[in-house]
């Protein structure tokens, strides 16, 4: 039996059916792996289909009087264009402080009536109230809690096998959501992710997301995976983890997220920290987000440091392990700026020894999101 002291997601005894290794994660009782093993399971998502149960993560609706209010209100909290959405469309974004440092990153899907928001798992109390403490009082907070569960289904094969059960799902957009229903079951279905891969995230109510997973785990093609995988599958493809990659002390200018900030909000700022990322845009920061590829087999875990090759501390790694589809170690952290570009050498002091490595471009997998 798992510990009772930890909260359990509505597929936790389907988990435990597959054989799975459950681990403490943000408060939940949570699968880090399936009898497949870590890097079966990296592997099979790469070149088939994976299903992994998000459901720990904060799924919350917000409404205003209207939806342009509810997107105003929002849009005072974070950095994204909120209002250049169409509806059915998704932004990824992140709640920023008064100094520019990153409270949480978040997907926002813009709906006819109500703004849709998910959250992080270790987050969600602290954005709960955060979301309570700053918008105004006539935008409803609905958060759904362990009412609801979250799949996501990823990999290359996702749309022929999910279309086997939807149909329209083939021709969806990536970043694009809609409301659906797969063999009796209501759904609200984006096609997106966080492996890299084409896939797609879909939200299910607590007393249905059984049924559902094991519908999707009965087509041909599709393994069960856990969190080990899911974090090397981010990790190849480059994207922040939230308390590792990103958090309170880094801004969306330093951590590489730019893109994520349309040219109106750069321009009209109008959220926490703005003149902080302003200024770092203007005058570009102190320390960057890159990749970093060790030479030879040992990974460089979270909080090596980084030194240039006269033994100066310029930066440390944030994120670090072996990439199973890369086929050696991979990292990221952050450098100082005039230590970024790629290629340039660097030595990380893993188990008091100065190991070569470089600073490399990311995505270390490349990225095959649908593009129809």
């Amino acid at each position: 039996m798992g510990d009772t002291s930890l909260l359990r997601t509505p597929l936790y005894d389907l988990h435990v059916a597959r054989g799975a290794k459950m681990v403490p994660f943000a408060g939940y009782d949570m699968p880090v792996q399936y009898p497949l093993g870590v890097l079966k399971e990296h592997l099979h998502t790469r070149t088939c289909a994976g299903l992994f149960d998000v459901s720990h993560m904060g799924q919350v609706r917000l409404r205003g009087p209207s939806i342009d209010a509810t997107i105003q209100a929002l849009e005072a909290l974070v950095p994204g264009d909120i209002a250049a959405l169409a509806p059915g469309r998704i932004r990824y974004t992140m709640f920023t402080n008064d100094t520019g440092g990153i409270l949480d990153d978040l997907m926002v899907t813009r709906f006819e009536d109500h703004l849709y928001v998910v959250i992080n798992a270790g987050c969600k109390a602290d954005d709960l109230a955060h979301l309570k403490a700053k918008l105004p009082a006539d935008i409803t907070i609905d958060y759904l809690g362990d009412d609801a569960g979250l799949l996501a289904l990823q990999g290359p094969e996702t749309a022929d096998i999910l279309s086997r059960l939807l149909p329209e799902a083939a021709t969806m957009g990536f970043m694009s959501a809609r409301t659906a229903t797969i063999d009796g079951i209501p759904v609200q279905i984006s096609r997106s992710g966080y492996t890299g891969e084409d896939g797609y995230e879909i939200s299910v109510g607590a007393a249905d997301a059984d049924r559902l997973a094991r519908l999707i785990l009965a087509q041909e093609g599709v393994e069960a995976i856990g969190l080990g995988a899911r974090d090397s599958l981010r990790l190849e493809a480059g994207l922040c983890l939230y308390g590792h990659d990103i958090d309170t002390t880094t801004n969306p200018v330093e951590a590489a997220l730019t893109w994520t900030i349309s040219k109106r909000r750069k321009a009209e700022g109008g959220f926490p920290g703005a003149s902080v990322v302003q200024a770092q845009l203007a005058s570009g920061p102190a320390r960057r987000r890159v990749g970093i590829l060790p030479e030879g087999k040992a990974p460089a875990r979270e909080h090596t440091e980084i030194q240039d090759l006269s033994g100066n501390r310029i930066g440390e790694i944030t994120s670090g392990g072996f990439g199973p589809t890369a086929g050696g170690p991979v990292a990221m952290g952050y450098v100082d700026a005039g230590s970024a570009a790629v290629g340039t050498p660097v030595q990380l002091i893993v188990r008091g020894k100065a190991l070569p490595a470089k600073v490399a471009a990311m995505p270390f997998a490349p990225h095959r999101y649908f593009k129809g």
